[in-house]
């Protein structure tokens, strides 16, 4: 009798077993993340989801079937997620498909090559299906540099053809003998390359032009062709990676995306020696980068630098001050430095990088060929800057330190990881989300790289307007 019942309770608890297995995985959350690059959805569960799918190229849609799950409230909430300026996903249907599968069609409004891959949990996340959608022609950053400059340079040929001419009075009335200086060194800033320009901005060398300023380095209508020099920001994290989030819930993504579209206005509106400046953002909003990609980013537009923008937390309980950070070949510099750099480099792990795609391993390897003359640009850079952060609030280290970073290791642009301050600090995160305090930050970043060309020109390239 007794052996039966056992019998019984283990045919019971195998049945169980069973249905537990055919329940599947929750559906905990779903995110969509638009960007120019890519769109990325994400589909958050408490288990593994098994998939197959389906590209159709016309009209381009991706079919996706989730095995194991029923259809629930947060898988239908993906529908609404999709905003109508999403630049690769038209719209997203869902629906029963059949008994345990659940079919995604996902609309597309140009065609795109997709990944589709999973992710182990990690930090707050549980298993990550994920679907990066690429446009399968994907956009030239360096071309679209070139004719934002050119656009530029239009709009302001337009401008002063329509304007009316100046009185004899009104020019009376409103002269201004440092106009009149800025105007003498528009016209310095058209003689041939290598003529000295006078400063304008406070550093040595660096002719800046302002919104509202006259000096508009118009070279092009006397012969000369413009170099453009180029800076690549990049504002850490972003998407499914927040970075380090403050005691008042301020998320590093963000406010390191403001700091870099402040200082991308003031690096657009910036001249050196007569020849324009352009910022490019390895990310303009809030998506994902892997650090391989960011690297690849700023080689493909031929930046003169790298600045990469963070406001991380620390282990230590009220860490205050900025830092700023180079590359090192030979081990970091302090062990904090050697934290940072471990946990800078986690970031991939967080955000969502597909290890298994073709190219990562090829784009790994531009990890070990940094170089010593690139390594010592940067120590420069990082030092101009540092004194000029210094200025305007605490410094965490007098001295720029070095680390394995990964985002730092471009072998021909100097490139440095800049900490504006802790945000696990109270006091620091306040700082941070002031506009007051990012508008004398982005100042002093700007003065850094103004100071870092005076005294080290950019290279002549084939890279003009």
């Amino acid at each position: 009798m007794k052996r039966r019942e056992l019998l019984q309770s283990g045919t019971l608890v195998l049945l169980l077993g069973t249905a537990q297995i055919a329940r599947g995985a929750t559906i905990l959350a779903v995110r969509v993340w638009p960007a120019p690059d890519y769109s990325r959805v994400t589909i958050e569960s408490d288990g593994h989801l098994a998939t197959k799918q389906l590209f159709v190229p016309s009209p381009p849609r991706l079919a996706v079937d989730i095995e194991g799950i029923e259809l629930n409230p947060a898988l239908r909430e993906l529908v609404a997620k999709v905003k109508s300026d999403d630049p690769n996903i038209a719209g997203i249907r869902v629906g029963q498909f059949a008994p345990n599968v659940v079919r995604l069609v996902i609309d597309l409004k140009l065609p795109i090559t997709p990944q589709v891959f999973t992710l182990d949990p990690v930090a707050a996340y549980q298993h990550r299906l994920v679907l990066d959608l690429y446009p399968t022609q994907a956009a030239d950053p360096l071309a679209a540099l070139i004719a934002e400059r050119l656009k530029d340079k239009e709009d302001k040929a337009t401008a002063t053809t329509t304007a009316p001419a100046p009185t004899a009075a009104s020019a009376a009335r409103s002269h201004d003998p440092l106009g009149d200086l800025i105007a003498q060194q528009t016209h310095k800033s058209a003689a041939p390359a290598g003529a000295a320009s006078a400063p304008v901005s406070g550093a040595p060398g660096a002719t800046t032009t302002r919104p509202g300023g006259q000096n508009q380095a118009q070279t092009a209508g006397n012969g000369k062709t413009e170099r453009l020099i180029i800076v690549a920001l990049d504002p850490g994290h972003g998407g499914e990676d927040p970075g380090a989030i403050g005691p008042g819930g301020t998320r590093e993504k963000d406010v390191v995306l403001r700091l870099a579209h402040r200082l991308r206005e003031r690096i657009n509106a910036t001249t050196i020696n007569g020849n324009p400046m352009r910022a490019y953002l390895t990310r303009d909003a809030d998506f994902f980068v892997p650090l391989h990609v960011r690297v690849n980013k700023a080689r493909q537009v031929k930046a003169d630098l790298f600045i990469s923008l963070h406001a991380d937390a620390f282990y230590t309980p009220r860490p205050q001050g900025a830092s700023i950070f180079a590359l090192s070949q030979s081990g970091a510099s302090s062990s904090a430095a050697r934290w940072m750099a471990a946990k800078e480099n986690k970031a991939d792990l967080i955000g969502g990088l597909n290890v298994k795609a073709k190219d990562a391993h090829v784009q790994r390897m531009l990890f070990d060929m940094s170089t010593t003359a690139q390594i010592n640009d940067s120590l420069k850079l990082g030092n101009t800057m540092l004194q000029e952060i210094g200025r305007v609030g605490k410094l965490h280290k007098p001295k720029v330190e070095q680390a394995g970073f990964a985002v730092l290791k471009a072998p021909d642009i100097p490139s440095v990881l800049v900490e504006a301050a802790f945000i696990s600090n109270p006091e620091e995160e306040t700082k941070l989300n002031s506009e007051a305090y990012q508008e004398q930050l982005a100042d002093a970043l700007m003065r850094g790289i103004e100071g870092y060309f005076a005294r080290n020109p950019p290279l002549a390239r084939s890279r003009s307007v």
